[in-house]
């Protein structure tokens, strides 16, 4: 897979020599997707055509699926309630190392690979994420997971203002300086709303959020999209993601997205398929 190389001065860039933040995209990947050799490829290649345009990004991601192979390979039991993963310290300590070692740095080999600068990193790194203990859900203690209470966006801002594409896993501080596991939807709304981000697009295996019939929404609003957190039609991982990109509109990113395989080249390039969240 190759990509065009996009020159340092392509970039867009504020005074200061800082990435301009109404220009900005970060886009989450989604663990689901990661794990499709194809889906993965086009999700890069998509992302270097974009960064070669000249607009600048940055990339957070899970890897749920690579952290379940991994808990499988080693015995330790898998539990996930309403879409977050309860986190002993066992799994604690297969969470960071797959997240913030092998699929971090397998995403920066492929975005290097098709021409992308981009440099692998943390969200304990440089406090990007701080997060605090999450509370129990329905009675269930998660463990060792966050809940993000804060970004520092100044590490991603100094890699963007190097001209490096920054890909950022979903581990957090806590408030005792240990480490904690986060969701990655979570994370990227977060970040977003920490760097000005003008867009937030969640990339996925499907393609948008489905009503209960099946179909595709292609733009829902606020009033809507919380009514579809309690509503039972919306279920798994969707939960979170669909939390995130309210949090992300409160925070006042401008334009937030979900998007499947199909449509991921599109979305980056001109705004269109998937799921628009749009104010109510």
């Amino acid at each position: 897979m190759t990509a065009a190389r996009a020159p340092r001065s392509n970039r867009a860039k504020s005074s200061g020599g800082r990435t301009d933040p109404g220009a900005l995209t970060v886009v989450k990947l989604g663990g689901s997707l990661l794990e499709s050799g194809a889906f993965r490829n086009a999700a890069i290649e998509a992302i270097a055509r974009r960064f070669a345009a000249g607009s600048p990004l940055v990339v957070v991601h899970g890897g749920g699926k690579r952290v379940d192979a991994f808990l499988s390979k080693m015995g330790i039991p898998k539990r996930i309630h309403r879409g977050l993963r309860v986190t002993d310290e066992r799994t604690l300590d297969v969470v960071v190392a797959v997240l913030a070692g092998f699929v971090n740095k397998s995403l920066v080999g492929g975005l290097s690979a098709a021409g992308v600068p981009a440099a692998g990193l943390s969200g304990a790194d440089g406090g990007t994420l701080r997060a605090e203990i999450h509370p129990p859900v329905d009675g269930v203690d998660l463990g060792r997971v966050g809940r993000v209470a804060s970004s520092d966006p100044r590490l991603v801002r100094a890699l963007l203002g190097a001209g490096f594409l920054p890909v950022v896993a979903s581990v957090a501080i806590g408030p005792d300086s240990g480490l904690l596991n986060v969701n990655a939807d979570a994370a990227a709304s977060a970040l977003a709303a920490a760097l000005g981000a003008r867009r937030l697009v969640f990339f996925t295996d499907v393609e948008g959020v489905l009503d209960d019939r099946g179909r595709l929404i292609d733009r829902l609003g606020t009033d809507r999209a919380r009514a579809l957190l309690t509503s039972g039609v919306v279920t798994g991982g969707m939960l979170p993601k669909l939390a995130a990109c309210l949090d992300a509109a409160a925070a006042g990113v401008a334009e937030i997205q979900i998007a499947g395989p199909s449509r991921h080249a599109s979305v980056l390039a001109d705004g269109t398929g998937g799921t628009s969240l749009v104010a109510a």
